[in-house]
C-alpha cells in the first residue's frame, strides 16, 4: 500500500511545487494530513463541504483539488472551515492542492490538457505569471466556428463568444480559469483568439478594440482537466483507483 508521504513527495517533485511561486493563499501541496494511508484518490476542482462529503461517501482518502481551503486568506476555524475540517478529520481524508503548478505543467496541466483536447499542435508556452509562462499558444488553420464547436464538445457545455477577430484565426491562446483580464498581454503575444474560462466586463470591450476573438468556456469547466490528468497519472503510478467528484459552480 502506498503511503501519503510517498505520494506527496512524488507529486511535489512532479509539479515542481517548491519552485513555482504562487499567490500565498494557494498554499500548494499538502493542506490536510491524514493517518498516512491512501487507498483511493479523489479529484475535484474546488474543495467544499459538498465535495468532502462526497469524498467520504466514495471512500476517498486523498483528495486532489485545484483551489484549496485557504483562498479567503487568514481566518478563524469556525463556520465553513470548521465544518470542512471536521469532515476531513472524521473520515481520514488528506487534501492536496495545486494551483499554478497544475495550470502550467507541460503534461497534466490545465492548459496543456485543454489544448490537446482541442487538437492544437506544436504549442508554445506564453504569458508569464509569477515568473513562469502559464498559457499555451499555437498556430492553427481552422475556422473560428469549427474551433468553437470543438470547444463546446470538449467542455460538454455552453461557450460564450465575442467574435471581434478573424473568422479564420491563425494564432490561438489557451489560458484556463479567469485569464480574460489578461487580454492586453495576450494580444502582445500576437494571439488573435483567446480561449479562457471567464473575463471581466471590460474585457469584451477590449476584445472589440483589439480586433480579437474572446471565447469563454467557464472557469470551472476549463479547469477540470488538470486534476483529472494528475489523478490519472498518480493512479497509474501508485496502482490506486481514482474518481472525479463533479460539482460545477456554473461560472
Amino acid at each position: 500500500m502506498s503511503t501519503l508521504s510517498e505520494i506527496v513527495e512524488y507529486t511535489n517533485d512532479y509539479l515542481r511545487v517548491e519552485e513555482i511561486e504562487d499567490w500565498p493563499n494557494a498554499l500548494n501541496g499538502l493542506q490536510i494530513e491524514n493517518s498516512g494511508k491512501v487507498t483511493k484518490i479523489g479529484a475535484a476542482v474546488d474543495v467544499s463541504t459538498r465535495v468532502l462529503t462526497e469524498a467520504a461517501k466514495k471512500n476517498v482518502d486523498l483528495l486532489i483539488v485545484h483551489h484549496g481551503l485557504f483562498w479567503p486568506g487568514l481566518q478563524s476555524v469556525s463556520g465553513a472551515l470548521r465544518r470542512q475540517l471536521k469532515i476531513a478529520f472524521e473520515n481520514d481524508i488528506a487534501l492536496y492542492s495545486a494551483h499554478l503548478p497544475l495550470d502550467l505543467h507541460s503534461k497534466v496541466g490545465n492548459n496543456a490538457q485543454l489544448a490537446a483536447a482541442l487538437g492544437l499542435k506544436s504549442t508554445k508556452r506564453f504569458l508569464k505569471e509569477k515568473g513562469e509562462s502559464i498559457g499555451v499558444k499555437a498556430k492553427v488553420s481552422v475556422s473560428r466556428s469549427a474551433l468553437i464547436r470543438k470547444l463546446r464538445t470538449v467542455l460538454r457545455g455552453p461557450v460564450k463568444t465575442f467574435n471581434f477577430g478573424s473568422s479564420a484565426p491563425r494564432r490561438v491562446g489557451v489560458v484556463t480559469g479567469a485569464a480574460g483580464s489578461e487580454i492586453y498581454r495576450v494580444a502582445e503575444a500576437k494571439v488573435d483568439t483567446l480561449i479562457t474560462g471567464e473575463a471581466p466586463h471590460w474585457a469584451a470591450v477590449a476584445a472589440e478594440e483589439l480586433g480579437m476573438n474572446l471565447i469563454l468556456g467557464g472557469h470551472y469547466a476549463t479547469e477540470t482537466f488538470g486534476v483529472k490528468a494528475l489523478a490519472t497519472h498518480l493512479s497509474e503510478r501508485f496502482k490506486l483507483p481514482w474518481e472525479f467528484l463533479n460539482f460545477p459552480t456554473a461560472l
